[in-house]
């Protein structure tokens, strides 16, 4: 009895136990998806508004946000296709890596493009444009050269497959042709042989009935034919009555003599 009561109690604990770690783990999810959710909603707003800055205010101001929405969205694309791809070819991991690293120096520079643009020395910040814009150019074409290159090395493998593929269809079509070499040299002879056999087997075409009841035989022979015997007579007598005549099958009136 006490070992059922223990069991009892260690199951009952057990359930409550995962229980709350079902529970930890839904929250979890929930925060992150909230969290996610707030960080898109911010991003958003914050790309409009540098967008928005980019065409409505002119000189300093203008350009600094004209740097970093050409930072992000490259940035951004890059980070979208890398991830797209490590999915399905693992030799993406190092690029992966490597653009971690360039993402370092490029949030370092954004950060710093957006405390220039509360920098109120419109001046300095002056100076400091040609500086900013070359290293924006830089981290942007390094972050589009392997953004690229992924893209470029998806396409070559998506190709190779390809090759593979219409070869094998190629290869399967000729192995469905196969007949058309091995067989149609035959083609005239096995039809010759079939003709043959079905001439000795005695079948052929009706010849049509000759007129005014001659010898079939005759007519026979005289186009080539095998002769044919004729049929024998039925023993009961032929209806006069059902026996049709014509004026040629008549027999000439004899004559009268004086």
């Amino acid at each position: 009895m006490t070992a059922a009561i223990t069991i009892l109690a260690l199951l009952f604990v057990a359930f409550i136990a995962l229980g709350v770690y079902a529970t930890v783990k839904a929250v979890g999810a929930a925060k992150r998806g909230v969290d996610r959710t707030i960080t898109q909603a911010r991003r958003t707003v914050e790309d409009t508004t540098l967008r928005a800055k980019s065409f409505g205010q002119p000189g300093v101001a203008g350009e600094l946000a004209q740097l970093r929405i050409a930072l992000r969205t490259s940035m951004r694309a890059t980070q979208d296709a890398l991830h797209a791809g490590v999915a399905e070819d693992s030799s993406l991991a190092e690029s992966v890596g490597l653009f971690r690293r360039l993402s370092a120096h490029g949030l370092e520079l954004d950060e710093e493009l957006k405390r220039l643009e509360r920098e109120p020395d419109r001046a300095t910040v002056a100076g400091l444009l040609p500086q900013l814009r070359e290293r924006t150019q830089r981290i942007t074409h390094s972050a589009d050269s392997l953004r690229w290159a992924a893209r470029d090395r998806a396409r070559q493998f998506a190709d190779d497959d390809l090759d593979a593929l219409n070869a094998q269809i190629d290869i399967e079509a000729g192995a469905l042709r196969h007949w058309t070499v091995e067989e149609r040299p035959g083609t005239s002879q096995g039809q010759g042989a079939g003709a043959a056999r079905g001439r000795d087997a005695g079948v052929e075409w009706p010849e049509p009935a000759a007129a005014g009841g001659g010898n079939s035989s005759t007519a026979d022979e005289s186009w080539g034919g095998p002769a044919r015997e004729e049929a024998p007579q039925a023993i009961t007598a032929p209806d006069p009555h059902l026996r049709t005549k014509y004026p040629w099958q008549k027999s000439a009136r004899p004559e009268t003599t004086n």
